[in-house]
């Protein structure tokens, strides 16, 4: 799971890339040479990748290195370590929180979270998964590289692990006010209370629950995140013990990507192995022992108020399928997967989805190779109890006339097809997902360079499909004669909330009742010293970083050129694309009302939904995916860049193509535009139950994001819209269209949208290509302008005017923990005080809201954000148990801010962890998008960026005083507890 909830950021500046030749092109390397105490084991080049691939061992410990050798500054360093465990108290995250909290040569509280403010890194992250446990970071900068690899490694090897670090992070007992014996003892922790939220998130609940009833008796059978009712049985003497066993060089894998040398890289960490022996590898049983017969396992959830209640079923039958080893077969399972599941032209989707069996496939659908022998699941969410032995017949049917039918060639091509597309696409954190494509199979014995050979695989996929019976041989042995077969049944139960309350008192009177004298001082004493110690102010002396000179002056600008076609202005920005070319339209709105834009969502999925009169959405399907990399429409709202009051209103078309396909791609965006059939109201009743559930599933997730939309739609004109959008106002809008029978009505009001929006006058186009393919696209592009439509029919009705207002809102739901969000007007993107407000967020997040919200209040995360772009300041929480005293923070952080005297050094510190995001390196396909979607100019983002640089102590206090004059909107989401008090709030109930 992910334990640490970060953003990427970057920075342009550092080491240019033609000072640092790569390692091998220097030099041959070859199999069994020494470097640094390493042995080079293989040594791979893979062209589909334009890479190398090196793998190596450190000989004195035997801990193992890949390095990926290519042409690109971003670069990645990962250190991961083998963590199966034996039990669910969480021992591996807990570790992996604790060990961020201070080190032998950084002893300071959490320097993680510090070295966030003193680095450019464009990714610090940590995580735990089933069976390993991954620290890894990306930086572009040589010197923040050096600074973070030396914090990241005395991290992992020589952790303080302190028992007041381990109370904080996993779990104790404390006083409700610490230091206070008159209030009660209750249980708290971050992981603690992360993993309350997690399990709250049914979806993860099923799939974890799932995998652990597919694998029993072996490590899989057990939650490594932890679960809570687990979590409090970790004493901090086996966590030191895992440290010792688990943290060992031995049992661990390093991972370097880009053009830093391999060299420097094995020289530095060559050098801070010598202390280490080789140790005995951590040895786990991760393969289960097949079952003789098919089991059926039944569990249970919390009931969803956003659902019909009747259909809140979930199932899944899942297959166990090959050891990971043979990355073939995996490479040949996951291309099954596909096949089966993906997309409307899919048979699984057809019998499952489609005939609204349910309403959308359930979390551990597709192929898992995560686990040492991997995994097919095939299930459904949103399930009538009655249709539960349908669902299996149905599951049973189509795997049936899947292996008597085969598969149509062209979606086997359609397949291989996405795989060469996104071998060319050039991604900025193509580094990252390289190590996360290997690391898990790496743990279990899977050759990582295997993996990263695509087209070998492809070739041999051919070789051996051409020999016939491929798939259909892999559908018989391990899903149709499969007797190692699990059906997992998960139904709501109306006290499942109040189950999970009552056990935990259960278990927090039985400790306490267990507690002497003694231990009811001691636990009085350490609240106070962990108080104590997170209130102290530190030295931070001991910690590298850089300074404001390592921040670029100069912003980057990108080549653009702007000409006109039909009138339809269009922005072209030439360069390497590696043959693919990037489309992007955005179509203006005109005015409309407040019940047509509510549709405007159901309208965009429609056009990739519902098909045409002639075609049928699965065979249109089928030519997008042989075609392009993907189509997309989407409502866009966006606030002008120098008036918060004035937004622009549109949708957005996007795509993307191999050249070759470029007259392809134009042509399809031409026909959903044109000739979308709304009148297909089984497929419209399909795609609208699909998306109420999608969205409903999204809030366990991300309720800060939708607690801070709402809270912001009250401010500004931009936020009110896109809450009506995306906002828990869609999501209950969408889920009372899901339970209209006759959608006629709504297949009307899609047609009139459709009458009135992407018309040739309202249009402008935005494409990234090559040289070579600027004809191709003129030429196809001119074709599809001419073709659309340039009059306007229908009524328009004029829309609300909007008027900021201020209010507090709290929308019960069945969680364990909650979101909150308290939010401000701020101003636009060019207003003197924008760079302002952000600095202050940054200071607020750092040294007040970080210590008061995550390690007092023990939420999973919390802080202050300035949007630029939409010109709101956001406080926000993320898994909070105290939601009631987070928000008496949010109302002192403005205070503590005003009377706070901010060093130099602390001002460098917010300005770095800005120009994280400001310089982050972007994707190929995202150069130029400031300037053509919110018509930001180089020259307003240099602005900008002098801004950010020039902010001081004084302006800090200025923008101060002004929120502390202003009002604001408060929202939270999650647990209604008895006895509180809710008055002064709008208690928003789902269904009203």
């Amino acid at each position: 799971m992910l334990s640490r909830c970060l953003y990427p950021s970057s920075f342009t500046r550092g080491v240019r890339a033609q000072s640092i030749r790569s390692y091998t092109e220097k030099a041959s390397l070859r199999v069994g040479q020494e470097l640094h105490g390493y042995r080079v084991q293989q040594v791979r080049r893979i062209p589909e990748l334009e890479l190398t691939a090196v793998a190596l061992e450190h000989e004195a410990t035997g801990a193992k290195h890949l390095h990926i050798d290519r042409e690109d500054s971003n670069n990645v360093f990962a250190v991961g370590f083998h963590t199966p465990v034996e039990d669910s108290t969480g021992v591996p995250h807990v570790l992996e929180h604790t060990t961020l909290c201070g080190s032998e040569r950084y002893p300071v509280r959490d320097p993680f979270f510090k070295m966030l403010n003193r680095s450019l890194a464009t990714f610090m992250n940590a995580f735990t998964a089933s069976d390993f446990t991954m620290y890894p970071f990306a930086t572009t900068n040589k010197i923040d590289y050096d600074h973070l690899r030396s914090v990241y490694l005395d991290a992992v090897f020589h952790p303080r692990l302190t028992n007041m670090d381990f109370s904080q992070e996993g779990w104790r007992l404390e006083h409700k006010v610490p230091g206070d014996a008159s209030t009660p003892i209750q249980f708290k922790g971050i992981v603690y209370n992360e993993m309350k939220g997690q399990t709250s998130d049914t979806n993860y609940l099923f799939y974890s629950r799932a995998q652990e009833a597919m694998y029993p008796g072996t490590a899989y059978a057990f939650s490594s995140g932890g679960d809570p009712p687990c979590i409090t049985d970790l004493t901090h003497d086996q966590l030191v013990q895992f440290h010792k066993t688990h943290y060992h060089p031995s049992n661990a894998r390093f991972y370097t990507y880009g053009n830093f040398p391999l060299e420097n890289h094995l020289e530095y960490i060559g050098n801070y192995l010598k202390g280490f022996d080789r140790s005995a590898p951590v040895e786990a049983n991760k393969v289960v022992q097949p079952w003789s017969q098919p089991k059926v396992i039944q569990s249970s959830c919390a009931l969803d108020p956003m659902s019909p209640s009747d259909k809140q079923t979930r199932l899944s039958v899942s297959f166990l399928a090959n050891d990971v080893t043979d990355t073939f077969e995996t490479f040949s399972m996951r291309l099954l997967s596909y096949l089966l599941l993906d997309g409307h032209a899919s048979p699984m989707y057809k019998a499952l989805i489609e005939t609204n069996l349910g309403s959308e496939f359930s979390a551990n659908t597709g192929y898992d190779s995560y686990t040492r022998m991997s995994s097919l699941s095939i299930g459904l969410q949103g399930v009538k109890n009655d249709d539960v032995e349908k669902v299996q017949e149905t599951i049973r049917s189509v795997l049936e006339k899947s292996k008597q039918e085969g598969f149509d060639p062209k979606r086997i091509e359609a397949a291989i097809h996405q795989m060469e597309l996104g071998q060319k696409h050039k991604t900025a954190d193509f580094g990252l997902s390289i190590m996360n494509g290997v690391f898990g199979g790496w743990f279990n014995q899977v050759n990582p360079l295997n993996v990263l050979e695509i087209n070998k695989n492809i070739d041999r996929l051919r070789t051996e499909m051409a020999q016939g019976n491929f798939f259909e041989s892999r559908i018989d042995k391990y899903l149709l004669n499969n007797t190692h077969k699990l059906t997992y049944i998960m139904q709501p139960v109306a006290n499942y909330t109040a189950g999970l309350t009552q056990e935990e008192d259960a278990r927090l009177a039985k400790h306490v009742d267990a507690l002497t004298d003694v231990d009811r001082i001691q636990i009085l004493d350490q609240g106070k010293a962990l108080q104590a110690n997170q209130d102290k102010v530190e030295d931070l002396s001991c910690l590298p970083t850089l300074s404001l000179s390592d921040i670029a002056t100069k912003t980057k600008r990108y080549a653009l050129e702007h000409t006109g076609l039909c009138n339809v202005p269009v922005q072209w920005r030439v360069t390497g694309t590696n043959e693919i070319t990037y489309f992007r339209a955005i179509s203006n709105l005109p005015p409309l009302s407040d019940e047509l834009k509510m549709y405007l969502p159901l309208f965009c999925d429609s056009l990739l939904s519902l098909g045409t009169k002639t075609q049928s959405m699965a065979e249109i399907d089928e030519e997008i995916r042989l075609y392009t990399g993907g189509l997309r429409a989407s409502p866009m709202i966006s606030t002008n860049h120098s008036d918060i009051d004035v937004m622009e209103e549109s949708i957005a078309l996007t795509g993307n193509c191999l050249d070759r396909n470029i007259d392809k791609m134009y042509s399809i965006l031409l026909k959903l535009v044109q000739h979308t059939n709304f009148d297909d109201v089984e497929k419209l009743k399909t795609l609208i139950i699909g998306n109420a559930s999608g969205m409903v599933n999204s809030i366990a997730d991300a309720g800060h994001a939708f607690a801070r939309t709402y809270a912001g739609s009250t401010l500004t004109s931009t936020l009110h819209v896109t809450e009506k959008m995306r906002g828990m106002t869609q999501v209950n809008f969408m889920n009372a269209l899901a339970n209209i029978e006759d959608l006629s009505s709504v297949s009307a009001k899609l047609k009139e949208i459709a009458q009135l929006v992407l018309k040739q006058d309202t249009m402008r186009v935005a494409v990234t290509c090559g040289s070579d393919a600027i004809s191709k696209n003129e030429t196809a592009l001119l074709s599809f302008l001419e073709a659309l439509d340039d009059t306007h029919s229908g009524v328009k009705a004029p829309a609300s005017v909007f008027s900021p207002h201020y209010s507090r809102t709290f929308f019960p739901l069945p969680f364990s923990v909650n979101f909150s969000a308290k939010c401000f007007r701020g101003v636009p993107y060019t207003h003197d005080d924008g760079g302002k407000y952000q600095v202050l967020a940054s200071l607020m997040t750092q040294h007040y809201l970080h210590r008061e919200i995550r390690e007092k209040n023990g939420a999973y995360g919390g802080g202050a954000s300035f949007a630029g772009l939409n010109g709101v300041l956001s406080f926000y929480s993320y898994r909070d148990p105290n939601t009631l005293e987070t928000l008496s923070t949010y109302d002192h952080a403005l205070q503590w801010a005003s009377q706070r005297d901010f060093t130099d050094q602390e001002m460098t510190e917010a300005k770095l962890s800005i120009f994280q995001s400001v310089d982050s390196p972007q994707s190929v396909s995202e150069e130029g998008m400031l300037q053509f979607v919110y018509g930001i100019s180089d020259e307003m983002r240099q602005w900008r960026r002098e801004q950010l640089l020039s902010v001081t102590q004084a302006d800090i206090r200025q923008v101060v005083e002004k929120l502390r004059q202003q009002e604001s909107s408060t929202v939270i989401l999650g647990e209604q507890k008895e006895n509180q008090a809710w008055d002064g709030w709008d208690i928003k109930q789902f269904g009203a």
